[in-house]
Order: structure tokens, then sequence, then C-alpha cells
């Protein structure tokens, strides 16, 4: 291992990591953090997203973002030209304040446009999975009642086979324009400016159940989330600043447009907020990926100049394989980033050998909490490299024993989080917010670990019984219930085992006698979204190990995976 992560301490560089944080955090600052309410708060934050959107418009001219259309043309738009598609769109949504929205789009500038407008119209921005199949989607949809889904073309002939009747705009076809210079002229009422506590957005998310829930999120948790994320830029700026000896506002005059690869659905919360709102706010340009294609994406970071790639392992892997086999140029990236799973040491390794110049850090969130609760770039990241990141300033963190009783530094157990990101609730779901989240404001993440002295979280263990493949979170609950449709089935369990590429990669043990590996995956595949179909099945007639209380045990499950699949 290189001296670079031999070092685990690293205590100057804690130091000084704090003492940037104390200048960009300090009053006067944008960032400047006060109090209220007994919560953590930006103090010039305003209380409606779309006025941190609108700041936006100064941008004018430059590149917004880059695209491809439906035919595979590239496209290119400024912000001037997205504000005006996004102005043009708001009368024909034709919603009041907080009337649901349904975005459910693959990646794309309709799908940017059509959030952009919700908040404009004052909506609610409902957030669907648009890899989900139909009736994953239509179950979203039925949830939360929209008042209008906006789509593309798949997804709306999707849902309308799965049998949804609402209103459906395809913002990937061109309006009709009768309709359309009728919704123009009409005068829309004023949308007038939001409370930071109104809810802003819906985010679905899963649990120990596999049932899909939509977190509510309000104003004042997006904003607080996005402000995290550009706070965290502004300490990375000024780390560098640091150590080249000059002054961030003398950096910054020297740097080209930020350009970003977003390459996370935009449905995610880290897709929303680092791939597409953060960027757009600080007026970089956004190039968007539909799918994720190694080949493309190396193509992109030299054509574009991308200087910010933030992807899950398997994405980084891929490309540095690139880079050493065909010389694929990544001297424009200066921040690398890694979610949805802790950053493998030998991936690190790899990354500072050949992106030297670049700053690399990780993360741990999700998206009950907006977004971050923990963050590490640079220094900051180097001196705890296993660890998931440090905790943020606008998060208190605490670990928590079985019976609730808050453990010390170094201690494991359950990570429990209060700050003005973490979520209203669940979507009409009383039961499962009072679960998660207490009158006081704690929410319990599921996640077990540790915090060491300096502030860094470690992730042990999850309590939920959930796989991260290739940064796609799967419940093993979810995949279990549509194992338990087969017909004849008597037994399954679907659990993760370690992978270099994806980080996990998930499997299932079953007890079928009428169906093959094959046809157990194809079962899986065309009732939920591809990804969730299990990589390999051992179909068995051995009853599966269980626990004393009688619940599979899948400790043991995985020690038999080796004979029970043969690999």
């Amino acid at each position: 291992m290189s001296d670079m992560l031999r070092d685990s301490t690293r205590p100057q560089e804690v130091a000084s990591a704090d003492a940037v944080v104390a200048r960009v955090t300090g009053p006067g600052s944008p960032f400047e953090i006060g109090e209220r309410d007994g919560l953590r708060l930006f103090i010039a934050a305003p209380p409606d997203l779309n006025l941190l959107i609108e700041s936006a418009r100064r941008f004018g001219d430059r590149t917004c973002v880059v695209d491809f259309d439906s035919a595979g043309a590239e496209r290119r738009m400024s912000y001037d030209q997205v504000f005006s598609w996004r102005d043009q769109l708001v009368p024909i949504l034709h919603i009041a304040r907080g009337d649901r929205v349904a975005i459910a789009m693959r990646n794309r500038a309709e799908w940017l446009v059509a959030f952009l407008a919700v908040m404009k119209a004052g909506g609610v921005a409902v957030l669907v999975n648009s890899r989900g199949s139909g009736p994953e989607v239509l179950a979203m949809l039925e949830d939360v009642d929209p008042a209008v889904v906006l789509a593309d073309s798949e997804r709306t002939a999707a849902i309308r086979e799965a049998g949804f009747k609402g209103r459906v705009l395809d913002l990937t076809k061109p309006f009709n324009a009768d309709e359309l210079a009728r919704r123009t002229a009409d005068t829309s009422p004023d949308a007038s400016v939001a409370k930071a506590t109104d809810p802003c957005a819906i985010l679905f998310t899963s649990g120990t159940t596999g049932r899909v829930k939509g977190a509510v999120l309000s104003h004042r948790n997006v904003i607080t989330g996005l402000m995290s994320t550009q706070m965290s830029g502004m300490i990375v700026l000024g780390n560098m600043a640091a150590q080249m000896g000059t002054t961030p506002e003398a950096l910054m005059a020297q740097m080209p447009q930020q350009a970003s690869l977003l390459v996370y659905p935009l449905f995610h919360v880290s897709g929303l907020g680092s791939g597409f709102l953060s960027p757009f706010l600080g007026g970089g340009k956004v190039v968007i990926m539909r799918r994720w294609d190694a080949d493309e994406a190396a193509r992109l970071i030299a054509a574009e100049q991308i200087s910010m790639f933030s992807a899950v392992p398997t994405m980084l892997w891929d490309i540095l394989h690139r880079a050493r086999i065909d010389g694929t140029s990544l001297s424009s990236l200066r921040n690398i980033g890694c979610g949805g799973q802790a950053l493998p040491v030998n991936l690190v390794e790899e990354v500072h050998a050949l992106c030297p110049h670049a700053q690399i850090g990780t993360g741990y969130g999700m998206t009950e909490c907006s977004g971050a609760i923990a963050q590490a770039v640079g220094p900051e990241f180097m001196a705890r490299p296993a660890a998931a990141g440090r905790k943020l300033a606008m998060v208190e963190v605490r670990i928590e024993g079985p019976d609730g009783q808050v453990l010390g530094e170094g201690e494991t157990g359950e990570i429990v989080v209060r700050g003005a990101q973490v979520m209203q609730g669940y979507w009409n779901r009383p039961e499962e917010t009072a679960a998660v989240l207490t009158e006081d404001g704690w929410l319990r993440t599921g996640d077990v670990g540790m915090v060491d002295s300096d502030g860094y979280v470690f992730i042990v263990d999850r309590k939920k019984d959930m796989v991260i493949s290739g940064g796609e979170n799967i419940y093993c609950a979810e995949v279990e219930r549509v194992l338990g449709t087969i017909p004849g089935l008597t037994e399954c369990a679907a659990f993760g085992l370690p992978d270099e590429r994806l980080g996990e990669r998930l499997v299932a043990v079953v007890i079928a006698p009428n169906i093959d590996e094959a046809g157990v995956i194809a079962w899986v595949a065309s009732r939920l979204a591809r990804y969730k179909a299990p990589s390999r099945v051992a179909v068995t007639t051995t009853p599966l190990p269980r626990n004393a209380l009688g619940k599979v045990d899948k400790i043991a499950l995985r020690k038999l995976w080796p004979e029970l699949s043969g690999e």
C-alpha cells in the first residue's frame, strides 16, 4: 500500500481542514451557520428552492446542459435557453401550490426542465424510479395521486399499459400549437413564495419490508442538503488554495467553467442534488448520460473537459481500466467522488496513481436526509480513507445501543441523525414514519457504525437487509416477495456477496421443483427492474438453515453458497 494511504491519522490535515471550515461557515459568509428551534441552519438560506433556482439566471448564455435527443443527436442549451423552456412549460402544467407532479423519465434535458418548472409553479416534485416496471411505477403514482405526470414516451406507454388513467404530458413530443398558445396566453396565478417547511419533493425509498415509501422533503430539507454540498465544494477550494499559497477568490478566477458528468439517476437524491442542482446553481455545465457506457463516458470526459466525476466504484473501475488499456485522458478531472458504497482502498490507490492532480472524496447519506450525512474530500478523505466521511457541520450524529442508550466515541451501534436536512416523514405512512423518526427529530438510519474522536463515521454493517450493487439499492425483502409468487416455490432467500467490480452482487437460493436458475432470474426481471434480478440462483431441495427465531440464517447461507452454487 502506498505511503499516502498507510498513514490513517494525519492530524495536521484534519486541523487544517477544520480551520478552512471555520472560515467558510463564519459570520457574514453565504454559509454562515446559526441555530433556530434546536436545529443548525444556514442563516442566509432562502425559504423557497425556486428562489435559489432563479439566481442561476445570471449565467445567461453560458452552457448549461449537454444532452442527446431521442434520435441521438447532440444538443446544447445555455442557461437562457433552459429558463426559456422552463417558463414555457409552467402554464401548461396547470397546477396550484402544493399539487403533486410526478416526473417519470430517463436522465435527459426534459427531466431537468420538468423539475425546474414544477418548482416555479409551486408544485411538489414526485421523483419516480424510471427504471421500474410499469406496475412498479403505477404503484408509486397511485400512492401519491399526482395532478399530472411528466414523462417520456417509453414511460408514458408503460404506465398507460399498466392501467394509469390520470393526466400525462409526454415532454419528448412537441405540444399541440393551439394548446401551447392557449396555455401561454392564460395568466397563471402567482405561486407566491413557499414556506421553508412546505413540501418540496417526494423521493421513493424502501426498507426492511421492501415496500416503496415516499420520503417527503421540505424546501428547507432540500436547500440545506444542497448548500451542504456547495459548502463542501468551498471547503475543498479553500484547502486547494492553502496548499498553493493563494486565496480561494484568486483560484476561482483562474478556473474554467466546472463541467460534471451526470451518471446517477435523477430520481436518486444524489442525482438530483450533487448531480444536477448543485452544479446548476454554481453555473456549471451538466453533461447527461442516460445509461452507463464506459466508452462513451471516456469520450465525454475528454471532449467536454469534465472536471467533476462522481460515480459508484463499478464505474470508476471501468474508466480506470479504459485509461490503463488505451490511454484515455483523465487530465481534466479535478474532483472524483464516490457514492452508493464505500471506496475500496485499492481503488483509491488506482485513482490517485492515474489522477494525482484530482481531489478524491467519498460520502455517506440517505434519501431521508436529503443527501449527505458525512463527507470527506481531499486531505480530509486521505486522513481516513477507510471511513465513510466526516460528519457534516449541519448534521448531529450519535450512536445508539440496542436499548436506545447513547454510546460513546468509538463504540458501535445504530447511527442516528438529526438536522434541518431530515425528512418530514413518509407519504401516507404514519406508522413507518414513527418507526424511524422520533418526536424530537432524530432519524434512525438502520446502519450500524461508529464515530471516532475526529468526527469520522465508519459503517460496520446494515440493519436493513439491503444489497448495494453497482450503486443501486436492492432490498432483499422486495425480491423475496416476487420469488414467493413462483408456482410451487416453498422457500427462498436473497442476499449479497462481495464483488470487486459491483461492490456486492445479489444471489438467491430457492426450493422450487418446476423451475431452473434461468427461469428464476427471468421471473424476477419481468416483475421488477432488471437490476434487481439475482445474478445467480441456486435451486435446491434441502431446507434452508434457520436461526433460533425461525428466520432464514443468511450468514449460514453465505457459507453454504459455494457448495449450493458450485462456484
